[in-house]
């Protein structure tokens, strides 16, 4: 009796718990609608992470219940959507005091020890690692290597061709660039296999976590365990190696991540370092920013043929700088000021994630409500980048708007804030000018689709993918 009592008393209590919520809501709790039981709002959240205009959920609900704070159902989770500059400066200042960062179930099972997942102590730890392979000295030393790889992959899949299907290619650009950085990977074949599988995974990586064949996070997952198993089978080749003072510790992050220790003396795992690399290598993939930048900033430069002009003139300036076949320099991506605020914009028109989770740490109050212990977050930079308070006329492209001291605090954080701040934020900033800078010089363009939406899955994607007609110019080609 007991084992059948047991169970149907905890039913009976979630049921009268859930029930509870949804129709006498406690009014000390922010505003908001927590939908259908289990489900909640999911099933109206996810089509619009989906579509051209992610922001519609946040947006339609801060005018429905409150401008500042709303709470809603997501993943069988009860969540506060926090918005505006604001909400932005509340979640970023308080990492690790009030919050610290929750991801739904299946990025947990698909990269369980990465630093998308460890908070608090483990998490600094993990960044410290990081950022000494990433920062701005780092990268100084990848700028000729990016120029390399940008001319290498423009002479085999856009000279000669009169048809460029912008996004896959760009993605595929990235790809093959943070491959031989991150981890010396640089034969074609084994680029593509990795490519494929990560195709794959990076759909199920924010989705409902049904391990059933069929499904969408069944197959992620599958790819998952055949990306661990090659990054395993690379890192200990390169450990051997290592060992054995074949290669240098410099080498790429791979090597990094082998042999750095933090401030205890204890190194990664092996665990560590696989599942981390997966998820540097899935976001250099889909890579959060860079393949949505580069393939948006594509489209407006074909759509606003006058900033178009600047940008070539700015790039030309800088190649005329160089000798013949000198690689591009750190110095040279400091000039390219012009072209980083068309980027700069582009990710404000255009947002190249459409939000982020963190969780409540302990019970505390945000404008005027009770946030409790357990409750997860959301922000999205949708709820500034469009808002006429913090960009007039917020529909027009204008680069201006990042002369000077640029948009005020917390309103354009196309890369996160605080300790949680994007880790490839410098990374990304060279990637894209580099590219722009190889395009640009060698090549016009137009679009072939003018009114083709760009909605989001889980990242903006043009929905066939950016084709473009290309015309090299007369002096270059």
């Amino acid at each position: 009796m007991i084992l059948v009592a047991t169970p149907c008393i905890l039913l009976l209590y979630f049921v009268i718990k859930t029930l509870g919520e949804r129709l006498f809501p406690d009014p000390q709790l922010p505003p908001g609608s927590l939908g259908w039981p289990l489900l909640g709002e999911t099933l109206q959240f996810l089509p619009t992470r989906r579509s051209p205009n992610p922001g519609r959920f946040v947006s339609d609900r801060m005018k429905k219940y409150n401008p500042q704070v709303f709470k809603t159902s997501l993943f069988g989770e009860t969540v506060a959507v926090f918005c505006g500059p604001a909400g932005n400066k509340f979640l970023f200042s308080n990492e690790n005091k009030l919050v610290n960062v929750w991801w739904p179930t299946s990025v947990k099972k698909l990269m369980k020890l990465s630093l998308a997942n460890v908070v608090g102590d483990e998490a600094q730890r993990l960044r410290k690692i990081f950022m000494t392979s990433v920062d701005r000295d780092a990268l100084k030393s990848y700028i000729d290597r990016m120029d390399l790889v940008a001319q290498n992959h423009i002479r085999t899949h856009w000279e000669g061709k009169e048809q460029v299907k912008v996004h896959p290619t760009a993605m595929l650009y990235t790809f093959e660039l943070s491959c031989p950085l991150f981890a010396s990977i640089d034969d074609p074949i084994h680029i593509s296999k990795l490519a494929h599988h990560f195709d794959i995974f990076r759909k199920g990586v924010i989705h409902f976590p049904i391990y059933i064949p069929g499904t969408t996070f069944y197959r992620a997952s599958k790819s998952g365990d055949a990306l661990k198993e090659e990054i395993r089978l690379v890192a200990r080749q390169r450990r051997a190696a290592l060992d054995k003072k074949m290669e240098s510790h410099r080498k790429d992050l791979l090597s990094h991540l082998l042999v750095t220790a933090d401030e205890s003396g204890k190194l990664l795992s092996e665990s560590e370092i696989v599942d981390n690399m997966l998820m540097l290598l899935t976001v250099s993939h889909e890579s959060m920013t860079t393949t949505s930048a580069m393939t948006c900033v594509m489209k407006y430069l074909a759509e606003l043929p006058e900033v178009y002009e600047m940008v070539l003139r700015e790039q030309l300036d800088i190649a005329k700088s160089k000798e013949a076949g000198e690689l591009l320099k750190w110095e040279d991506i400091q000039k390219m000021k012009y072209s980083w605020r068309v980027v700069s914009e582009v990710l404000r028109m255009i947002p190249p994630v459409s939000g982020s989770f963190r969780q409540a740490i302990v019970d505390f109050t945000y404008a005027g409500y009770t946030i409790p212990k357990g409750w997860k977050l959301y922000w999205s930079p949708n709820t500034t980048t469009k808002d006429p308070a913090h960009f007039p006329n917020a529909e027009d492209f204008d680069p201006s708007r990042y002369e000077g001291a640029g948009p005020a605090p917390y309103t354009h954080v196309p890369f996160g804030g605080g300790p949680r701040m994007c880790l490839g934020y410098e990374y990304v900033r060279p990637n894209i000018l580099v590219f722009l800078h190889n395009i640009v010089k060698r090549f016009k363009w137009d679009l072939l689709i003018p009114d083709e939406k760009v909605p989001y899955n889980p990242m903006p994607a043009p929905s066939h993918g950016l084709p473009i007609r290309i015309q090299p110019h007369q002096s270059l080609a």
